[in-house]
């Protein structure tokens, strides 16, 4: 008898559980696939709530005391209708996890659906929440020529975002800077869209790979505004719209799949970037099949109207930025108002419910709808570790740049100092660019703190600031000189800050000149009368214009906003203890009249005549001056040497499916261990349009023993010599093209000749 009553109890809950599951939304079931769980939702959805769903909000509104308060939350949130994107910027770490944790719980069960938000952070060089590491910039990481860092970054940037519940982040960015007057340079990999594609490609993997939603941004061309001026157009055919600013995007978009894309400020051919159906719809989504949601920059919606004068009101302004493709809308109020347009037939159902979709689709795939929320025992476990400091130590040790080593001043030896002079405004100051929580040495090592911990009792440092960064004054000039006169060697320390009063980089701090600010260069030159043995090291967010400093300094370095251990790594490298690895990502004009100042120019565009003049003594193309960079892309000296050997390809006549490999030879001819950069450009001969006199196509950085010989192999694929043709076609033309080997891209050690599809080429005879 008991055995028939358990069986009839077993019975009834197990048909009580399947009725449960029948009853179980299909949204809410996992194993269900991600677009029957989208159309579900979506289908359940109010009109209100959709729009809800297109929304950020902002933490002020909500957090009160350290705490989430729920009746403003509910109100803010309209009813339980839920939203699609919270924030909390300027907390702690840990503060934000639990902001989050308490403002995502409410979402999922406090809500009419229960659907989850996706919690935002800025995560450019780290997570921007105070107490997590602070990582070298990014125009720094992309010195490195090494993108297995940029993967090793984003790898250690997620275990902290996931610590402090961080599931969506503003990064990276894969802007294509061509003007150095512009403050956000220093957020920028490079100036080539080869190595910011294949930086971009591993920062994405580092944040999917570990269940962070990158967005790559700022999608348009965006680089070069006119002017250098923030927020600017940008002048360019579509030509190069297609082949320069927007390749990196196709690039990381087609290799790895990310959820998520900003929209930028600007306008490109008279039209807002954040309404351009052509750039958000015709080819983000038609031509390269992205699948994900597009997220406006902060205001941008409402500036169609504000700033761009191309919208009536902020109804105009939602209609506009929604048709064009532009789904979330931040730091505005004009989706809103959309509800009107819609009652009023204006406005289709079908433009809300492809937007919401598309927010829908990332939020079940990245796991949103079922992740464990992170607890706070567990906080200090995953942030800021010493694996973590470490990674951002060794980024800064390979992306230091020596530029000049005269007579080979560096590396300094300690048993032959008795003192040294630490000069200059950046010398007793972390500089970690914009996009921190902090500009203070509490977290990092300065330049200063990290040389007398290394020389300690035997070398003395005498250290003078000199001057500051923005100012024209001098009054400190004279206890420079005096820390001058009394050391054997000098080392002066200048560049730029991004932070704060003395800021001259980061967004919205754009320069009209590019020279060193302020008297910085005649502080230089200050301490170099008094003939003493003088290093510059310029830490800065961008090249500056420095021609006296290069003729006349032996040792000149250039590190770019190194991030916390900077100091430990500069210090390292003046004595030695790292060989230096890094390479120019930008080249370095001889002045602001020389930008812009590009490597993969074309073969027009540095003049005809080739007879430059100088200081009195005119001639052309520059009257009192030649057209080349101070410095070009791709340069960075070693305290080694290394010879190019060789350098082969598989064959010399290649398909249009191929793809090519060169085999490099290259020797460790000098006395010590070194990473060699070697880099492969190729050029056009002859194509149909004009292209440009060489253009990155592969590099690769290896550890090579003094003595040794390493074979280096870097390959792509033929499809990447393709260009847009007078009809806009892309294409691979037939014929012959230059592979260029060598160290720097004015540096070139190797040339190599190989046509493509040579049976298909036409010769017109003379």
């Amino acid at each position: 008898m008991k055995k028939y009553l358990l069986a009839i109890v077993l019975f009834s809950m197990s048909a009580f559980c399947c009725m449960q599951a029948q009853n179980k939304p299909k949204y809410k079931d996992p194993k269900q696939p991600v677009q029957v769980r989208v159309q579900d939702l979506l289908s359940r959805m109010t009109l209100e709530e959709k729009i809800c769903q297109m929304g950020h909000i902002h933490r002020d509104s909500f957090w009160m005391n350290g705490k989430l308060d729920k009746a403003k939350f509910a109100q803010l949130i309209q009813d339980k209708k839920c939203t699609g994107f919270i924030e909390c910027f300027p907390y702690k770490g840990e503060e934000c996890l639990a902001y989050m944790n308490s403002a995502q719980q409410y979402m999922r069960q406090n809500t009419r659906l229960g659907i989850p938000a996706f919690t935002v952070s800025e995560s450019l060089h780290g997570s921007i929440q105070p107490g997590s590491t602070i990582f070298p910039q990014a125009i720094a990481l992309g010195s490195t020529f090494n993108p297995s860092l940029a993967k090793e970054m984003t790898t250690c940037i997620s275990e902290e975002l996931a610590a402090q519940n961080i599931t969506q982040v503003l990064a990276p960015d894969v802007d294509v800077c061509r003007d150095l007057r512009w403050g956000r340079v220093e957020e920028c990999l490079g100036e080539a869209p080869f190595l910011i594609s294949k930086f971009g490609i591993e920062e994405v993997k580092g944040y999917l790979e570990n269940h962070i939603s990158p967005m790559l941004k700022h999608y348009g061309a965006h680089g070069t505004p006119q002017g250098g001026i923030n927020l600017a157009s940008v002048a360019c055919g579509e030509r190069d719209l297609l082949s320069i600013y927007l390749q990196p995007f196709e690039s990381i978009i087609k290799a790895t799949h990310p959820w998520a894309v900003m929209s930028s400020y600007d306008s490109w051919n008279g039209i807002p970037n954040s309404s351009s159906h052509y750039l958000m719809t015709d080819i983000l989504r038609n031509q390269w099949g992205f699948k994900g949601y597009v997220y406006s920059d902060w205001g941008a919606i409402g500036m169609l109207c504000s700033f761009h004068h191309t919208a009536q009101n902020g109804a105009d302004c939602a209609m506009k930025a929604v048709q064009a493709g532009l789904d979330v809308e931040a730091s505005d109020a004009c989706y809103p108002k959309m509800i009107n347009l819609i009652d009023k037939g204006i406005m289709k159902i079908q433009d809300i419910d492809q937007a919401v979709s598309r927010i829908l689709t990332a939020k079940f795939a990245m796991g949103l709808f079922d992740y464990k929320l992170p607890n706070k025992a567990d906080y200090n476990k995953h942030v800021h570790t010493p694996a973590h400091i470490a990674v951002a130590k060794k980024i800064a040790e390979e992306s230091i740049i020596l530029m000049k080593n005269e007579n080979n001043i560096l590396p300094l030896d300690m048993s032959k100092l008795h003192s040294i002079a630490v000069i200059g405004p950046n010398a007793d100051h972390v500089q970690y660019g914009d996009y921190t929580y902090m500009n203070d040495n509490s977290v990092g090592i300065t330049p200063l703190a990290a040389l007398q911990a290394m020389c300690k009792d035997k070398v003395a440092i005498n250290y003078a600031e000199g001057c500051d960064i923005t100012t024209d004054y001098k009054s400190n000039f004279q206890g420079a000189i005096e820390a001058a006169q009394k050391s054997d060697l000098s080392i002066v320390i200048v560049g730029s800050c991004s932070f704060g009063d003395k800021a001259i980089c980061g967004e919205g701090h754009d320069l009209n000149d590019i020279s060193l600010s302020g008297v910085q260069e005649e502080l230089v030159e200050a301490v170099c009368q008094q003939k003493k043995p003088t290093i510059v090291v310029l830490i800065a967010g961008k090249p500056f214009a420095i021609p006296w400093i290069k003729e006349h300094v032996p040792g000149i370095i250039v590190q770019w906003y190194p991030g916390e251990r900077g100091g430990d790594a500069l210090a390292e490298m003046l004595f030695g203890k790292i060989n230096p690895s890094g390479k120019l990502n930008f080249s370095f004009p001889q002045s602001t009249g020389h930008l812009p100042c590009f490597f993969d120019y074309l073969p027009s565009d540095k003049g005809i005549y080739h007879n430059p003049g100088s200081k009195n003594n005119p001639k052309q193309d520059y009257v009192f001056a030649d057209t080349k960079s101070l410095w070009a892309f791709g340069h960075g000296l070693s305290y080694t040497t290394f010879d190019y050997l060789s350098a082969t390809t598989q064959k010399d006549d290649y398909s249009f499916n191929d793809s090519i490999e060169v085999t490099i030879n290259i020797k460790n001819t000098g006395s010590c261990d070194g990473m060699v950069a070697p880099q492969v450009y190729v050029r056009d001969i002859v194509s149909s349009v004009a292209t440009p006199v060489q253009e990155l196509r592969g590099f690769s950085k290896v550890l090579i023993k003094k003595g040794d010989t390493a074979q280096v192999k870097i390959a792509f694929p033929v499809s990447d010599l393709a260009l847009y043709n007078e009809k806009m076609e892309r294409v691979v033309e037939p014929g012959a093209f230059e592979l260029q080997i060598g160290d720097a891209s004015d540096d070139i050690r190797i040339k190599k000749t190989i046509t493509v599809e040579k049976s298909k080429e036409i010769l017109i005879p003379d």
